[in-house]
């Protein structure tokens, strides 16, 4: 068959039939995918975000799937709570008297505002390091308003205003306290890094392949499924009394200064604010993201296949109805997370960003391996 003839055969079949062609034609298939979002412009049905989506128990039980769980990802900067334990497991966030706000930066990917890039600095002074002795690279902040003033005054970045750099304080807050170099602390085979590896294992679960992530540290792929159950295990304390006591003081940390694992008028400080605390998140490159609920005992991973983040609060809100943990209340608070706007350049409400039905049912259809 000509190929014209089969590009038009494409163009005019029904949107789900034309992307289901395309998935199967690269060897991956819908069923190992569930719809997680919707984007509506004028009344119209425009674009679908599709992914995979688990709730686990602290017993490793996932209690509700969307997709198949299975799914190897990276969950990138979602797993920087987990970075963040050697810090406290260590000594050395008592050592160097790290406050909560230190303990929240060091899980935060932050958006180089004032307050995020003051207290790096401060913080680097106390252990007689300076921005270069960070692996991560010079960036511009996220916060869009700092962004534009330091270009405005000529001001260039260095790796402090990188969003990872409280992560990076961090590992060198315990490469200075357990004496380890500071060279080469990026390094898989650095004693940081084995630290790492070694509470994941702990947490009881296997790292199939090891990345390099977008800050220069080593990156571990998971399956969905055992993201959300290690994130489980976290918010229990699972290992024992000195683990319990890491976990829930990072998990503190992110609810009293969720600005400082975040930033200004981020989702997570909405999430925070609206939920009192009960719910604290922590997203990742391409569209991860692995919310925690201590007071529940539960944890909600998932991936957006496509990587693009505007799907991930309309799902996370809806996973969170379907469970029944939101009230009434709340519920109306986060309206405008179910369910962001979107706008013509000047300003008119022109659609919406919405969840899936499936995902506020909390029956998932997923497969546990």
């Amino acid at each position: 068959m000509p190929f014209w003839h089969d590009y038009r055969r494409f163009i005019f079949s029904p949107p789900r039939v034309l992307f289901t062609r395309v998935m199967e034609k690269n060897g991956v298939f819908m069923k190992d995918f569930a719809e997680l979002a919707e984007v509506w412009r004028c009344g119209v049905l425009e674009s679908r975000h599709w992914g995979v989506a688990a709730v686990s128990n602290a017993q490793g039980e996932v209690i509700e799937g969307w997709g198949d769980i299975s799914t190897i990802t990276y969950p990138r900067s979602s797993m920087k709570p987990f970075q963040a334990l050697p810090l406290i497991e260590t000594g050395a966030a008592d050592a160097y008297g790290l406050t909560p706000r230190h303990l929240a930066l060091a899980c935060a990917s932050h958006r180089g505002e004032a307050r995020h890039t003051e207290l790096v600095y401060d913080w680097l002074k106390t252990l007689d390091c300076t921005p270069d002795g960070l692996a991560c690279g010079p960036d511009y902040p996220n916060h869009i308003g700092t962004q534009h003033a330091m270009i405005a005054a000529g001001i260039q970045p260095d790796p402090v205003h990188h969003n990872c750099s409280g992560k990076h304080t961090g590992f060198l807050t315990v490469c200075r306290h357990c004496g380890h170099s500071i060279e080469g602390y990026k390094e898989p085979d650095h004693p940081t890094q084995r630290a790492y590896a070694e509470t994941l294992e702990q947490f009881g679960v296997s790292v199939p392949n090891w990345g390099v992530d977008g800050c220069t540290l080593p990156t571990p792929a998971l399956s969905v499924g055992d993201a959300a159950r290690i994130g489980a295990r976290f918010v229990a304390g699972k290992g024992g009394d000195q683990r319990r006591l890491a976990t829930g003081r990072l998990l503190a940390a992110m609810r009293a200064h969720p600005e400082y694992a975040s930033g200004t008028a981020h989702p997570m400080t909405e999430m925070v604010a609206a939920t009192k605390g009960r719910v604290v998140f922590k997203g990742g490159a391409e569209a991860f993201l692995l919310a925690f609920l201590e007071q529940d005992g539960l944890a909600i991973a998932f991936k957006v296949a496509d990587g693009n983040s505007r799907a991930r609060m309309p799902a996370l809100v809806a996973i969170l109805k379907g469970l029944g943990i939101l009230d009434e209340g709340e519920v109306t608070a986060l309206a405008d997370l179910a369910r962001p706007k979107l706008r013509d350049s000047r300003g008119t409400v022109t659609g919406h960003v919405q969840a899936a039905d499936a995902l506020s049912s909390a029956n998932g259809d997923f497969g546990i391996s």
